[in-house]
C-alpha cells in the first residue's frame, strides 16, 4: 500500500508540470470506493492551480473546485502527454493542456473525490480526523507527547492509527520504532518524555529519507513520471524476518499486530 512517502514522491512528480493546466475532459472507468461527487464533464475548463497533500491524500486544486485521491492499496498515478488507450485497470484520467494524468488500480480500493473546497464536508469527512503532518511544523514534539501520554495501546498501532501523527504507515512504523530503540509492543502510555522524543526524531528521520529515495517499490510503486523507489533496499527491520540486524547481528523477528506484519530486533528494541 503507498504510504506517505510514495505519496509524496508521487506529488513531486507532476505537481510542477500539470499547474496551470486547462482541463480538457475528464472520464471515469469502473467504480471506485467512492463516487466522484459530481459529473466528469463539469471538470472541463477549469484551471489546475497546485498540487499540495494531506496524509495519503493528493489534493488537486482547481479553480473552482479541488480533487481529493487516494491510491487506496494498489492504486498509481501517471502524468504524461502520450498516454495509450484506458486500459481495464485505468479508473480515472483527467486530460489538460499540459499532459494525461491517469489513475491505474488494479483493486479499486483508491478513489477520485470532488469538493467545492477543502472546507467543504466532503473534504472534512476525509481530511477533519488527519493528526499533523510529520514533514512540517505542524509535527510538533509538546503535542506528540501529550498524544501518547493517554494512550495504553502498542505504540506501532498508535502510529499507523493516524491521530498523533498522520501517515505512517506499516513500513516506516516499524523502521522508525527500530530507529528509537523501542518494541512496537510496548503501550504508549509507558514511554518516557526521553524516549517519545526519540521517536518523534525518528519519524522525521525515516520519512524524509523514503522521499529523498523515491519510496518504497515492493510491488509495483511508481511515481507519476515511471520512477520506481529504492527506500526498500536500506531497510533495518522491514522485510528482513529472520535476517541478522544490521546493527547487533541477532536474527529480525516478525510478529502479527492488527493483521499486519511487524519486523524488530529484540535486543536493540529491548522495551
Amino acid at each position: 500500500m503507498p504510504e506517505l512517502p510514495e505519496v509524496e514522491v508521487t506529488r513531486r512528480s507532476f505537481a510542477l508540470a500539470i499547474e496551470n493546466a486547462t482541463v480538457l475532459a475528464a472520464r471515469s472507468g469502473k467504480p471506485l470506493r467512492w463516487p466522484l461527487g459530481c459529473a466528469p464533464e463539469l471538470l472541463v475548463g477549469r484551471s489546475v492551480m497546485s498540487v499540495g497533500r494531506r496524509g495519503k491524500y493528493l489534493l488537486i486544486q482547481l479553480d473552482p473546485g479541488v480533487l481529493l485521491v487516494h491510491l487506496g492499496m494498489s492504486g498509481s498515478l501517471r502524468f504524461a502527454t502520450d498516454l495509450p488507450a484506458m486500459g481495464t485497470h485505468d479508473h480515472f484520467e483527467l486530460v489538460t493542456t499540459r499532459g494525461t494524468l491517469r489513475l491505474h488500480d488494479p483493486r479499486r480500493f483508491g478513489a477520485v473525490v470532488y469538493a467545492d473546497s477543502l472546507a467543504d464536508p466532503v473534504a472534512q469527512k476525509l481530511l477533519g480526523h488527519l493528526g499533523p503532518e510529520p514533514l512540517s511544523d505542524a509535527f510538533e514534539l509538546a503535542q506528540f507527547q501529550r498524544q501518547l501520554k493517554g494512550r495504553k495501546a502498542a505504540i506501532k498501532s498508535v502510529l499507523l492509527a493516524g491521530e498523533a501523527v498522520v501517515g505512517v504507515g506499516n513500513i516506516y512504523a516499524s523502521e522508525a520504532l527500530f530507529l528509537a530503540g523501542i518494541r512496537p509492543t510496548v503501550s504508549a502510555a509507558r514511554l518516557s518524555r526521553a524516549r517519545v522524543a526519540r521517536l518523534h526524531e525518528a519519524v522525521v528521520n525515516v520519512l524524509s529519507r523514503a522521499v529523498e529515495q523515491g519510496g518504497s517499490t515492493l510491488r509495483d510503486f511508481s511515481s507519476a513520471s515511471g520512477q520506481a523507489g529504492y527506500f526498500q533496499l536500506q531497510t533495518m527491520v522491514y522485510g528482513r524476518a529472520g535476517m541478522p540486524c544490521h546493527v547487533c547481528a541477532s536474527p529480525v523477528r516478525q510478529i502479527k499486530q492488527g493483521q499486519r506484519s511487524t519486523f524488530y530486533c529484540a535486543t536493540c528494541q529491548k522495551t
